[in-house]
């Protein structure tokens, strides 16, 4: 128990190392657009490409190394990133710079599919769920904490200090994975063939896009947060802050939470969470912007659903496509990215063509969709399951 537990540990950690990389330098972009001598929206292009990266990557990458042994794959990926981090540390030109931040965003999902997967593997197949929501948990760590740590050390020393940030944590995770990690040979590795052949089936890709829906839900009108607290809701930039603190680290417990919710009572979980997504934003439309207490106890809320969802993406993925869990797990990543980046462009049809009062409206799209969808997904997973234990019983019976 102590080593799985352990295990579990080193996984969430790893993952939060990797997260930390991506979107740590969210809160430096203005002074690397001022140490490069290049615009804001140039600067961006650290976000957007090691974005697009991932999403491109994510089916692919976790599918190619899914035969090796996954200790060698994870010293892999986090010596990959903590090279391109330390070489980031001393880059002169804005060009290399970018090409050290996208090299590693190719080798990003095949750490977190291979975290989730092998989460999964450790324990019992009904604590399956809470084992995946560790490694959730240090996802949104990494969302979280990775921002002010870099932005607190970029204002204190430089750019570069942030860098070796990024360098010192990944390093730090391959050092504890060579030493504390079982080695763990893939002992019936799958056909690529086989994998791919997941894509036949119509539930996966209804639940691909019930993933789209349910991350665009959240993150679409999440990404526009900043500018409705100071523009519709008039706060102050230090309460601004302090709210979108509380929204992350509410993720973290949203996150442990979701998983004891997978584990215990799955159907309903799924099925509440958009009609709750979908309360909090008709809530926010109606007195959000104009009462703080209700807006404060909104975000408290949207905090712990954001943690929630991404569970349920990761479990309904895991559920139609059990039998492939590396590759279903780089498909769950590439969909969550595709999810972010429609919600947002759909919140932004609302706000050119209303105002942004009208934000929200994006988000209870995605969500209705995802009511939609969700309910359908979910009972063809109970479906499968189900005759696949009849199968395991059957075999067993002979």
């Amino acid at each position: 128990m102590k080593r799985q537990q352990l295990l579990l540990l080193i996984l969430a950690f790893g993952v939060f190392s990797i997260l930390n990389t991506e979107m740590g330098i969210i809160g430096i972009l203005p002074m690397a657009a001022a140490m490069y001598q290049v615009d804001i929206v140039q600067a961006g292009m650290l976000v957007s490409l090691f974005a697009l990266g991932v999403a491109i990557a994510g089916p692919t990458m976790p599918l190619l190394f899914s035969r090796f042994n996954r200790k060698h794959v994870m010293l892999l990926v986090l010596g990959v990133f903590t090279i391109c981090n330390a070489l980031a540390v001393v880059a002169s030109d804005f060009q290399l710079l970018l090409v050290l931040r996208v090299v590693p965003a190719f080798f990003h999902p095949v750490y977190c599919a291979l975290a989730f997967s092998v989460a999964a593997a450790s324990v019992a197949p009904e604590d399956a769920p809470r084992a995946v929501a560790r490694i959730n948990m240090g996802v949104a760590a990494g969302m979280v904490v990775g921002v002010p740590i870099s932005n607190v050390l970029a204002a204190t020393f430089d750019f570069s200090m942030a860098m070796v940030f990024f360098a010192g944590v990944t390093g730090l995770m391959f050092l504890l994975t060579m030493a504390f990690v079982p080695d763990l040979p893939v002992t019936q590795p799958m056909r690529y063939g086989a994998q791919l052949s997941v894509l036949k089936r119509p539930p996966v890709w209804l639940a691909i896009v019930a993933v789209i829906c349910l991350n665009g839900s959240i993150f679409g009108v999440y990404n526009y947060l900043a500018d409705y607290l100071q523009k519709v809701a008039a706060l102050p930039g230090e309460l601004i802050a302090a709210l979108l603190l509380v929204y992350g680290l509410l993720n973290i417990c949203g996150s442990y939470l979701g998983g004891n919710l997978l584990a215990r009572c799955p159907s309903v979980t799924v099925r509440l969470f958009p009609l709750c997504t979908i309360a909090l934003y008709c809530l926010l439309f109606v007195g959000g912007g104009k009462l703080l207490p209700l807006l404060a106890a909104l975000i408290v809320a949207w905090g712990i659903l954001g943690g929630i969802n991404a569970n349920i993406n990761q479990y309904l993925l895991a559920c139609v496509a059990s039998d492939a869990p590396d590759f279903s797990n780089g498909l769950f990543l590439t969909a969550a990215n595709l999810g972010c980046m429609a919600g947002t462009m759909l919140s932004g049809f609302f706000i050119r063509s209303l105002g942004l009062p009208f934000v929200v409206c994006g988000g209870l799209v995605m969500a209705t969709a995802a009511l939609l969808l969700t309910k359908f997904v979910h009972c063809q997973a109970e479906a499968r399951i189900g005759d696949e234990h009849l199968l395991l019983l059957d075999g067993t019976d002979r």
